[in-house]
């Protein structure tokens, strides 16, 4: 009897779950990041691992997406909020979006974080085959994957989290 009410409780955690964004935490050992690069809007190579010491939100979005325009604001305010204490926002437009619709979506925006064209896939494939969007991860200061996000974040817990690792040594 024990078992089936346990395996009830499992399957209405299970199914309540896919009602929200899945948020996947890194609990006891953190998983390092792939080190990828990217080329970001104004033809830079930006290497993921040139951002460590910095806590990062590797953001993977699309201009067609809807929850991505939609979250882009609190992205953008977030980045406002902790850029000056270490933090910094990678925002990697899918290999299926128009670079031109990026770049305009970003000048129209003013998007104050880097913006990477993912035109080959090969950083969506390095994070684990990313296709849904948004897909955020989270990253500690040692380059390490903290929180994966599939779907808007709760913005609230982002920001306390985003201080915890700002704090970390």
């Amino acid at each position: 009897m024990r078992r089936r009410q346990h395996l009830r409780l499992v399957a209405g955690l299970l199914a309540s779950a896919t009602a929200a964004p899945l948020v996947l935490s890194g609990c006891s050992s953190r998983e390092a990041a792939p080190d990828v690069k990217v080329s970001l809007l104004d033809g830079r190579q930006q290497a993921l691992s040139a951002l460590r010491g910095k806590v990062v939100l590797v953001n993977f979005w699309a201009t067609s997406c809807t929850t991505c325009v939609h979250e882009m604001p609190q992205i953008v305010s977030t980045h406002q909020k902790f850029q000056g204490q270490g933090y910094e926002t990678l925002a990697v437009a899918m290999s299926y979006d128009q670079p031109d619709y990026v770049a305009g979506f970003a000048k129209t925006r003013g998007l104050p974080f880097m913006v990477a064209l993912d035109k080959t896939g090969e950083a969506a494939k390095a994070f684990g085959q990313v296709r849904l969007t948004p897909t955020s991860f989270l990253l500690d200061k040692h380059g390490n994957i903290v929180k994966k996000y599939v779907g808007e974040p709760d913005f609230t817990a982002l920001h306390q989290l985003i201080g915890q690792l700002l704090a970390e040594a």
